[in-house]
C-alpha cells in the first residue's frame, strides 16, 4: 500500500529544538530502577478485631475433693457434689485466647456427708487450640481439643467441722487460698454463635482448703463442666498475606520499565530525525505493517495454581477491553510454568490450565468471541524470565 507521508516530515520541520544531540546510530540503553520483589515470605497471617471473638459460657457439672478425711472404702457416691460455671473471654487469635471463670458449690469429703464446707472461685485461664496450631486455621472445624492452664483465688466457708486451723477466736470459719490449676475442654460447634463444651479441671491448692493442715500437703479439688459458650459475632478470623499483592506489583513495575524502554526509544528517533535537518524531500514510501509484538498485560499465578487471583483478573479485563476497541485484532494466550518445581510433563499441563483459565474468563465472563483466542501451552521448556518466579504466567501475543 503507497500512501503519502507528507505529515512525517512537516512533524519533522516542525520539532526544531536543538535540545537532544544523539546519533541515529547510538545504541538506546535504558536503566531499570523500579525494584522487583521477590523475597517477600509468602506466609498467611491472622487476626482478630477487637469486637469479634468474645464469648461467655454457663454449665454445670460435679466436683470431687481430694483432701484429708476423704474415705478410703472405696464408697465415693457422697463425695460427688453439684459444681456451677460462668465465664467469659476472648479469643485473640486462632490459636489463643484467655477467659474469666467462676466456679462454685458445696464440696463433701467424707462418706457420712457431715464433712462440708462451699466455695466459689475465679480463675483465669490462658487457653490453646491444639487442632488451629498443628492441624491449620478453620473457624468452621466441628470439633476442638483446647488445653488450659490458670492461675486463681477461691474463697471458702460454713465448715462443717469447723477444722484445726486456729484464728484469733478459735478455729477459722472461712479462707482465702490461691490455687493453680490445669485442665482439658472438648469444644464442639453447633453453629457459627454456639458451641457446646465439657472440660475437666485439676485445682491444686495449699493445705488449708478445708481448712484442715495434716495429712495432705497439697488439696486437690477435680471438677467436670459440661455447658454452653456463645461467641458474639461469631467465632471467625481476618487474614492476609503478603504475595497476594506481590504478581499485581511486579507487574506494574514491569509495565514502568517497558514505557521507559519505550520513551527512550522515541526520544533516539526524535534525536536521528533532527540530526537531518534541514528535512529531506518529501517522497512517496510504502507502508509496511510492524509485526506483532506482545502485549503488555500479563496473568501471573501462585506456586502450582491455575486459579486467576482477584488482582489478576483486573488484566484479563484489561485485555478484554483492548479487544473489544481492536475488533479486527486476534490474540495468542501462551501459558507457562517455572522449572523448578514439577516433572515436565506435568508443567506441560499446568500451563494449559493456565492458559484455559484464562481463555475461559475472555470468553464466559467478558464476553470475547471463541474464534478470536488461540491457546498455546509452554510449560517449563520455555522460561520467558531470568527469574524463575516471574515464569508462572500467561503472555499475550497479538495473533497473525
Amino acid at each position: 500500500m503507497k500512501t503519502n507521508v507528507l505529515f512525517t516530515t512537516v512533524a519533522c520541520c516542525a520539532l526544531l529544538v536543538p535540545a537532544i544531540q544523539a546519533n541515529a546510530q547510538d545504541e538506546v540503553v535504558v536503566e531499570e530502577t523500579t525494584e522487583i520483589i521477590t523475597d517477600v515470605p509468602c506466609k498467611t497471617h491472622y487476626y482478630v478485631d477487637k469486637k469479634d471473638n468474645w464469648f461467655i459460657q454457663f454449665g454445670a457439672g460435679v466436683a470431687v475433693p481430694f483432701v484429708e478425711g476423704r474415705n478410703s472404702s472405696g464408697d465415693r457416691e457422697s463425695h460427688f457434689t453439684v459444681n456451677y460455671n460462668v465465664g467469659f473471654g476472648k479469643w485473640f487469635s486462632p490459636y489463643v485466647g484467655w477467659r474469666l471463670a467462676f466456679n462454685g458449690g458445696p464440696l463433701h469429703y467424707e462418706k457420712d456427708g457431715m464433712s462440708k464446707f462451699k466455695y466459689v472461685g475465679a480463675n483465669l485461664d490462658f487457653m490453646w487450640d491444639m487442632f488451629n496450631s498443628l492441624g491449620g486455621v478453620n473457624s468452621k472445624r466441628v470439633f476442638s481439643i483446647i488445653p488450659f492452664v490458670g492461675l486463681g483465688g477461691t474463697f471458702a466457708w460454713d465448715y462443717s467441722p469447723k477444722g484445726d486451723i486456729m484464728g484469733k477466736h478459735g478455729p477459722k470459719h472461712n479462707s482465702w487460698t490461691l490455687p493453680v490449676s490445669a485442665g482439658l475442654q472438648l469444644r464442639f460447634r453447633l453453629c457459627k454463635y454456639v458451641d457446646f463444651f465439657a472440660e475437666a479441671r485439676g485445682s491444686f491448692y495449699g493445705d488449708n482448703f478445708n481448712n484442715i493442715a495434716y495429712g495432705r500437703p497439697v488439696d486437690i479439688n477435680l471438677t467436670v463442666n459440661g455447658g454452653f459458650a456463645i461467641t458474639f459475632g461469631g467465632r471467625d478470623y481476618r487474614s492476609y498475606n503478603p504475595c497476594d499483592y506481590l504478581g499485581y506489583i511486579n507487574n506494574l513495575n514491569n509495565q514502568v520499565n517497558d514505557l521507559r524502554g519505550a520513551l527512550a526509544t522515541t526520544a533516539a528517533a526524535l534525536a536521528a530525525a533532527e540530526a537531518q535537518l534541514p528535512c529531506p524531500e518529501v517522497v512517496e514510501a510504502e507502508v509496511v505493517e510492524a509485526p506483532a509484538v506482545p502485549l503488555m498485560a500479563t496473568v501471573r499465578f501462585t506456586l502450582n495454581s491455575a486459579k486467576i487471583s482477584d488482582i489478576e483478573m483486573v488484566n484479563v479485563f484489561n485485555i478484554a477491553q483492548w479487544m473489544k476497541e481492536n475488533p479486527e485484532q486476534n490474540v495468542a494466550i501462551a501459558g507457562y510454568a517455572d522449572k523448578d518445581t514439577g516433572t515436565s510433563s506435568y508443567n506441560m499441563a499446568l500451563s494449559k490450565r493456565r492458559a484455559q483459565a484464562v481463555y475461559d474468563a475472555l470468553v464466559n465472563k467478558y464476553g470475547i468471541n471463541p474464534d478470536r483466542l488461540a491457546i498455546t501451552a509452554q510449560g517449563s521448556d520455555v522460561q520467558p524470565y531470568d527469574v524463575n518466579n516471574w515464569n508462572r504466567i500467561v503472555i499475550f501475543d497479538v495473533a497473525q
